[in-house]
């Protein structure tokens, strides 16, 4: 949290605030590591570490070399510290390109330039085709090179955002193109220093190399394949498996926005889950060792990686995907949290713009609930639910739980169907995943053969589609929602209950006997507070001078700690008196005599004047 903190703090701030910053944590973390507590305990002449016999102590916590546990807090604060200190270096240098070169005074002047770049990722399409008279427009993300403006040449290296309409979306990754457009801003933070605004088709000056070319012409061909399928797989399925949305429906992505389905129209965390999942179990069940296992899912993780295009997303979705295995195979929480920070840590010292990244944010918190609340949803479940199905069910529900705040903020609505919607579609996603990842490296070796999974896996894309459209057209599907914090913070509340409804369905017995308990608290709270308020003015508090002579009320109720001795002593029940009704009165082993007159008592009756008589 230091490190994330830090990361988009400096991402805000100006290359000489970032610099005091960072100089007061490295002071705070050589403070920490220099001064040592004083041991009062400690004997004069007697060896640091060693006691009377001269061997090594240990303290109660079992650190060695007489070493305390405040010692190991200060040294992890000290290296939290330091960490942040890195992190924050290294945004100021993003700092220093939006505020102290020649780029930085283009952006600031929207200069007309003439720019050299690197296309960094595949083009994602802004607006929709299908307006008439709109040939769509397209954001690519790439590299800055060459800038020319003002009769200058200015060689950088800035990352930049290029947006530009028809041509644009033949760009590829790992191709230099020239292009001529509007240097504008890219807003205070983020990874890009700036967006050009394209007035040029691009021109392209060196193709991608062949470590590039290679992935994006499997994704191509992959892309080409998948067109050839009915309905909505053929937009859905390469988004799902190449991250290539060119062709998907906007209807069928709001659908799926609408439902909370969105991380399934792109390659994300759960993607590289399963294909690291898939190459762990083939490697054991193939009797590899555990680290040739390990090693061999890793390969294969990285040539999927490859396939799909070394982009930043993918990357991220690959590092959390492999986390949350991590978690879910370990069977312990403790270990998944101490990798899902290690990961997190070493993505924003690697680029410290994701601490502004909404889809790093949800990727982080999706891990989180997947390492945390996952293992133990997969524990609640009876035991006749086959483990696959537990961890299909669990792995949705926790993700979802976990994100709920964060998507939120950025889509101020609750999708009241999201839960059933992605836990209908969790059974799906497998299938398509291994299917589809079979299929690319097929098409290049065999495309015949290539055919029959994508087939198989565009059933199963359609069907994904198919429940999106289903689930957002229901009444209420998107509700409006509070924004802001209130609106985070309310959210983490209904998933708070929402895990403690699961928790509850799942255990009705351990509920129904934890009824009893909770009402004696109840009760014990309720007369602790009473006892703490002062008697009414005219009332005689019980065990009085007054009040000694008075027959207690509960003299029938056995039991040293019942609940209605604690309610006479407090006050809850008054004493019984003749002629009133009080708050309450007991029925309880004894004859209640009625306070009103009842027409079939026992006893005389009232004399009543004969018919006639004045």
């Amino acid at each position: 949290m230091s490190v994330w903190a830090t990361a988009a703090a400096c991402g805000l701030l100006e290359p000489a605030a970032i610099a005091v910053v960072c100089g007061a944590q490295a002071g705070a973390a050589a403070l920490l590591l220099v001064r040592r507590p004083r041991r009062s305990s400690q004997r004069r002449g007697r060896p640091r570490g060693q006691d009377t016999r001269g061997r090594r102590s240990r303290t109660p916590g079992g650190a060695p070399g007489g070493q305390s546990p405040h010692q190991s807090i200060r040294a992890t604060l000290a290296l939290a510290l330091l960490l942040s200190c890195a992190a924050g270096g290294h945004a100021a240098a993003g700092s220093v390109q939006r505020h102290a070169n020649d780029v930085a005074r283009a952006i600031s002047g929207e200069a007309a330039v003439l720019a050299e770049l690197d296309v960094a990722e595949d083009p994602r399409r802004l607006a929709a085709p299908d307006r008439p008279g709109s040939a769509g427009r397209w954001a690519v993300p790439a590299t800055l090179r060459v800038l020319a403006f003002d009769g200058r040449r200015v060689e950088v290296r800035v990352p930049l955002v290029v947006m530009g309409g028809q041509g644009w979306e033949q760009a590829r990754p790992g191709q230099r193109i020239r292009a001529t457009g509007k240097l504008k801003s890219a807003g205070s933070a983020g990874r890009e220093a700036g967006i050009l605004a394209a007035s040029s088709a691009p021109t392209v000056l060196r193709d991608a190399g062949g470590w590039t070319r290679a992935p994006a012409d499997l994704a191509r061909n992959f892309g080409a394949a998948s067109a050839e399928l009915a309905g909505d797989a053929a937009g859905l399925l390469p988004g799902m498996i190449t991250g290539n949305t060119a062709r998907l429906d906007p209807q069928l992505a709001a659908a799926m926005q609408t439902v909370g389905m969105t991380h399934l129209t792109a390659v994300s965390g759960a993607n590289c889950s399963l294909v690291l999942g898939a190459l762990v179990l083939a490697a054991r069940s193939l009797r590899f060792p555990r680290p040739a296992a390990a090693a061999a899912a890793l390969t294969g993780l990285l040539l999927f990686v490859l396939m799909v295009g070394p982009d930043a997303s993918v990357l991220r979705a690959a590092v959390m995907g492999a986390v949350g295995l991590a978690g879910l195979a370990f069977g312990r929480a403790g270990r998944g949290l101490s990798l899902l920070c290690v990961a997190t840590t070493g993505l924003l010292l690697t680029d410290p713009a994701l601490a502004t990244d909404i889809g790093f944010a949800l990727s982080v918190v999706a891990t989180l609930g997947i390492v945390a609340a996952g293992r133990s949803i997969m524990d609640w479940l009876p035991a006749a639910v086959p483990r696959s199905l537990a961890a299909a069910l669990a792995v949705p529900l926790s993700a979802q739980l976990f994100c709920g705040p964060v998507i939120v903020l950025l889509q101020p609505q609750f999708s009241s169907y999201a839960l059933p919607a992605n836990l209908a579609a969790a059974v799906l996603v497998a299938p398509i995943t291994l299917l589809g990842t079979a299929a690319v490296p097929l098409l290049a070796a065999a495309p015949a053969l290539a055919a029959v999974p994508i087939a198989v896996a565009g059933i199963f894309a359609g069907a994904v589609a198919a429940i999106a459209r289903y689930f957002a057209g229901l009444p209420g599907a998107a509700l409006p929602w509070p924004e802001g914090a209130f609106g985070a913070a309310t959210m983490a509340a209904f998933s708070v209950l929402s895990l403690a409804a699961v928790w509850l369905a799942c255990h009705p017995a351990a509920a129904l006997a934890a009824l009893p308990e909770m009402h004696r608290r109840t009760a014990r709270l309720l007369g602790r507070l009473l006892d703490r308020q002062p008697a009414p003015p005219g009332r005689t508090p019980p065990g009085s001078a007054s009040g000694a002579g008075r027959r207690p009320l509960n003299r029938h109720v056995n039991g040293p700690a019942s609940t209605w001795s604690v309610a006479v002593r407090t006050g809850l029940v008054d004493g019984a008196r003749r002629g009133r009704l009080r708050v309450c009165k007991f029925t309880f082993r004894r004859n209640h005599q009625w306070l009103l007159p009842r027409p079939n008592a026992p006893g005389p009756r009232p004399r009543t004047p004969p018919p006639g008589a004045m």
